[in-house]
């Protein structure tokens, strides 16, 4: 049988706090997740913080992008108080502190754990090579770079971070609409290779045997997102897949936990 996959919680437990922040990272973690995943984008200053959307309507109901707000701006706005006021059942008056992390304070939160960490570069919002370039400066020295793997659906931008920092891990991450312009799927994987991605990073709607047993005879592990069934274990363990990003890192243990 397959080893069971490693559970990767997306923007940290997500499910059960406010996305992306140093709330959900730390749950987690404490759930027993494996690992970490979450976004990485440049604040008006050049500073790599932790946010997903390029403003910040969502999570903190203001129209202001985060490319024109500084770091120290961004780390004192609320982008906790939203997910108390969507989903009462799960508030907590904690979350109303929570504010926009550099990434720099998110990687000192990580040191202590031994999974791995994935970082994904959001390019929409301004110029990738610059981001790239804020970034390797930022994790280069950090105790957690042989942990991460950073990821990208902008392949080139990979290929930067491979000049920067050699000896980092990358993902190329595809989405379903790669369908309509890739066919077999098996080019996914040529891609992949082409950009020196160590690893792939599929939506769950791509995947397929054959694509697996391709990228495993590419010696490329796959991780799959974003997956909230924990059916996805046992397919994953028929299939060969390396790791599940799930919103819910503690409903994913608990049924891997049985599943052993």
């Amino acid at each position: 049988m397959s080893r069971l996959p490693l559970i990767i919680g997306h923007r940290g437990a997500s499910t059960h706090a406010p996305e992306n922040t140093l709330a959900a990272l730390q749950m987690a973690l404490d759930d027993g997740a494996d690992g970490v995943e979450f976004d990485v984008q440049l604040a008006s200053d050049e500073v790599p913080v932790v946010i997903h959307d390029t403003d910040l309507r969502r999570v903190a109901g203001r129209n202001a992008v985060i490319s024109d707000i500084s770091s120290a701006e961004l780390a004192d706005i609320d982008v906790g108080s939203w997910f108390n006021a969507a989903f009462p059942e799960r508030a907590s008056a904690s979350f109303s502190r929570e504010t926009v992390p550099s990434l720099e304070r998110v990687l000192g939160l990580l040191e202590v754990g031994t999974g791995p960490v994935y970082l994904e570069l959001k390019t929409d919002g301004g110029d990738p090579g610059l981001l790239v370039k804020r970034v390797c400066e930022t994790i280069h020295s950090s105790s957690v770079l042989p942990r991460l793997i950073v990821k990208s659906f902008c392949l080139d931008t990979l290929e930067k971070v491979r000049n920067e920092l050699p000896d980092v891990d990358t993902a190329a991450l595809f989405e379903p609409r790669v369908r309509s312009v890739l066919r077999p799927r098996a080019n996914l994987i040529a891609m992949a290779v082409g950009c020196r991605a160590n690893h792939i990073s599929l939506h769950w709607s791509l995947v397929s045997r054959r694509l697996v047993e391709a990228a495993d005879e590419a010696q490329m592990p796959i991780t799959i997102w974003t997956v909230d069934n924990p059916r996805w274990i046992g397919k994953a363990v028929r299939m060969g897949i390396t790791s599940l990003i799930t919103n819910d890192p503690a409903k994913f243990i608990a049924a891997r936990d049985g599943t052993s």
